[in-house]
């Protein structure tokens, strides 16, 4: 891969991949994270993310909390994504996986995107996330 593989999809991935991939990295970026306006552009309105604790977030619950959770300060300690792979799983629909490092933290992280429908401006939205710890300081194939 010519591209940097920590933060960008191959370049041969399909735009939607690479477009899911943009919106992850946006909202690992503290100042997304911190704005409550800015998370509204890039999460589905059914979003739901199953938390390292094993708990449900809605939409809202993850509005309110983002700007409190970690990540979400530019002094702060930043996630650090690795090993982005993504599937077009049908037209508009793309699940993408990779790592992160987060103050030696290491998590394996999946999400689903779905196509926002054109009056609510067309673009990819992550509808669910997971993120599980792993053990260790490697990043894991």
């Amino acid at each position: 891969m010519e591209e940097d593989e920590r933060t960008r999809a191959p370049r041969h991935a399909d735009s939607d991949v690479r477009e899911a991939v943009e919106g992850e990295l946006r909202l690992l970026d503290p100042g997304v994270r911190a704005s409550r306006a800015l998370a509204v552009e890039l999460l589905d309105p059914e979003f739901t993310e199953v938390g390292a604790s094993g708990r449900r977030w809605t939409y809202e619950e993850m509005l309110d909390a983002l700007p409190g959770m970690a990540g979400d300060t530019e002094a702060g300690t930043r996630y650090e994504p690795a090993a982005f792979t993504g599937t077009l799983l049908a037209p508009g629909v793309v699940h993408l996986t990779y790592e992160t490092v987060r103050d030696g933290h290491h998590a394996r992280r999946s999400s689903l995107w779905r196509r926002a429908p054109e009056a609510d401006g067309g673009h990819l939205r992550m509808y669910y996330h997971q993120g599980t710890p792993l053990p260790g300081k490697e990043v894991q194939p």
